[in-house]
């Protein structure tokens, strides 16, 4: 497999030693790899993790985002001849060779655009990452969880909680936490929407992707992310995420959104057979 194959990972005064596991696994494969640490710290301290050269430091302070600053090494791995490109979050362990199997599976399919495998917590449970499209009632359901019989009912079916743990399926929405991106579906349709700081940026970015390629959900290998939810503790965050969601359904549709109902049937209806 002589694939050229690149990743992004964006630091903000990270972990050092934490990020140092995080490469050393990444890189722990025969496959021609290259990563691209984007690094918004004010300062670049961290430089001192690119001592592999296929590691690639960029310092970029100015902070522009999550989605921006992973563009930056979009558009070098687009530069690169790249065919594959992962978006790593500088919180998530990998304790085996997972990029082999995935490389492998999207390699078999033209029509798969974009992948994330199973997300775990650090003790072992399934974050329940992959989604349907979501309303504004969703967003406010999911930040409030009440009354509790009819939210759990919601929640099964938005988050998709009662299919099968190790079933391989289509859904429109994947977190940005760790995704597997084809670089041809970038071209044709887009890198990240810079208009997001943080928050809904992949959301946004999986949609578009989703209108013309599968976007799979493959639960055969797993990470670890250590998720911290800052957007339910930190006032600040809380206002980056109301601002982004203002931007999602500004840009999609807020109740009126005739595409939304029948992406979420047709991902839906996969169970059913």
């Amino acid at each position: 497999m002589n694939k050229k194959i690149t990743a992004s990972i964006v630091l903000y005064n990270s972990d050092a030693t934490l990020l140092e596991g995080i490469i050393k696994s990444f890189l722990d494969t025969d496959l021609n790899l290259k990563i691209y640490l984007i690094d918004n710290s004010p300062n670049d301290a961290l430089r001192v993790l690119s001592s592999d050269l296929r590691i690639d430091y960029i310092h970029n302070p100015s902070n522009p985002g999550f989605g921006a600053s992973h563009n930056v090494a979009i558009k070098k791995a687009i530069e690169l001849g790249a065919q594959y490109h992962f978006i790593v979050n500088p919180d998530i362990y990998i304790k085996n060779d997972i990029i082999t199997p995935m490389i492998k599976y999207i390699d078999s399919d033209s029509k798969i655009g974009m992948m994330m495998p199973q997300v775990l917590n650090v003790d072992g449970s399934i974050q329940n990452l992959p989604k349907l499209l979501p309303t504004p009632f969703s967003i406010f359901w999911r930040k409030f969880k009440k009354p509790v019989k009819a939210y759990q009912k919601f929640i099964n079916k938005y988050e998709l909680r009662e299919v099968p743990k190790d079933f391989i399926y289509n859904t429109p929405i994947l977190s940005g936490c760790f995704t597997l991106l084809k670089i041809e579906a970038i071209k044709k349709l887009g890198m990240y929407d810079d208009a997001f700081f943080m928050y809904f940026e992949d959301w946004d970015l999986s949609r578009r992707i989703h209108q013309h390629y599968k976007t799979i959900y493959f639960p055969k290998v797993s990470v670890v992310h250590e998720y911290e939810s800052g957007a339910n503790k930190n006032k600040r965050l809380f206002k980056i995420f109301v601002t982004s969601a203002f931007k999602y359904f500004n840009k999609w549709g807020w109740f009126f959104d005739a595409e939304r109902k029948k992406i979420n049937n047709e991902a839906l209806s996969q169970f059913n057979q």
